[in-house]
């Protein structure tokens, strides 16, 4: 399982450094401190380190931006990395405190090997492919870095693992969700048609009038499935684009475009998109469970995300006021940017050309 902070603020990713001033007091959580130098060390690891920042860029889509002037990202960028590493060191601070939790030399090796299983799990369906291997990324970072990365997943881990209804992650658990929720791990085989606005009142009549998917695609798709009645393939749970898929076709029946479709942008061409799904086949669960593992691990951090948010409301929190604002917002408590980017080169003249458990 990624450490339950990446579950909450899914934001790892690298450009270029953010230009913060020299004097930078870095931040703090209850007394546990990262320094200004630290914290500048770290997005410089993700800049300079095209397998690292590959990565942890796919936990996230969200590129930091870049910023005013060389060397720099956006203020957005850098309070995104703040928030992340406050969160860490909240959790880490209230599991070893008040949870008298402290990883021994085994379960930092476990946590260890979890990260480098989310990583590698969420590369696998980035394009371009990343250079390397999630633990080659890791020995890329920082020792410090390094070592809190694991420990805040060990801490995590622990954390998820305590929260009352949490669901453990072991085979019995899988196999009893898996047949509870059988359903929901179909294969799926989709048609689809990309319709153009001006001709969305057209087929939803003619959809009315009992005109078949196929024969819809046809008629308004400007897909090249359209030759084919829109077919576009058939999805497995182990697919990458699994997830996506399912979410498109939520619960709409067999052979049936949804009534409202999704408005997508193609070539600065909006487009009407509809899916329809138009064959289900029950997956066994040797092929599904990655997808019911998946599932669980997101159940979960549901839960537990009540939890950290009671310990961020009562965590004590300062930063630099050039990495960020923490201030409670629509969502909970997080660091915003600086109103002013600061835009002098931390490192000089020095020039930078770029930051699961297992089933048991």
């Amino acid at each position: 399982m990624r450490r339950l902070v990446v579950l909450f603020v899914l934001a790892l990713v690298g450009a270029t450094v953010y230009g913060l001033s020299g004097l930078s007091s870095g931040l703090s959580v209850n007394h546990q401190h990262v320094s200004g130098d630290t914290f500048r060390a770290e997005l410089s690891a993700i800049d300079t380190h095209p397998t690292l920042a590959c990565y942890l860029n796919a936990l996230d889509a969200t590129n930091y931006s870049a910023g005013v002037g060389h060397n720099s990202i956006d203020a957005e960028g850098a309070a995104t990395w703040s928030n992340l590493r406050v969160e860490g060191l909240a959790i880490n601070q209230y599991v070893t405190t008040v949870m008298k939790f402290v990883p021994n030399a085994t379960q930092l090796a476990a946590a260890k090997a979890s990260l480098e299983s989310e990583l590698t799990e969420a590369a696998a369906s980035r394009t371009p492919a990343c250079t390397g291997t999630a633990k080659e990324a890791l020995a890329e970072m920082p020792a410090e870095m390094r070592t809190a990365e694991i420990e805040d997943q060990a801490t995590s881990l622990h954390l998820v693992a305590k929260v009352r209804t949490a669901i453990p992650l072991t085979t019995a658990s899988i196999k009893r969700y898996y047949a509870e929720h059988t359903s929901s791990y179909d294969t799926l085989c989709v048609s689809i048609a990309l319709v153009l606005p001006a001709d969305v009142s057209a087929f939803a009549k003619d959809q009315s009038a009992g005109m078949s998917v196929a024969q819809l695609a046809q008629t308004f798709s400007k897909d090249p499935s359209a030759t084919k009645g829109g077919a576009y393939g058939c999805y497995a749970p182990s697919s990458s684009a699994y997830a996506n898929v399912r979410s498109d076709v939520g619960t709409t029946a067999i052979d049936t475009f949804p009534a409202t479709p999704q408005l997508v942008d193609l070539n600065s061409t909006e487009y009407a998109l509809y899916v329809a799904v138009t064959k289900r086949t029950v997956t066994p669960l040797a092929d599904a469970e990655t997808a019911v593992l998946n599932d669980l691990r997101s159940l979960n951090a549901e839960s537990a995300s009540t939890v950290k948010n009671d310990v961020l409301y009562k965590a004590a929190v300062h930063i630099d006021p050039s990495f960020g604002q923490w201030t409670l917002s629509s969502t909970g408590l997080e660091v915003i940017p600086p109103a002013t980017l600061l835009t002098p080169n931390v490192l000089g003249a020095k020039q930078l050309t770029r930051s699961a458990t297992s089933a048991s």
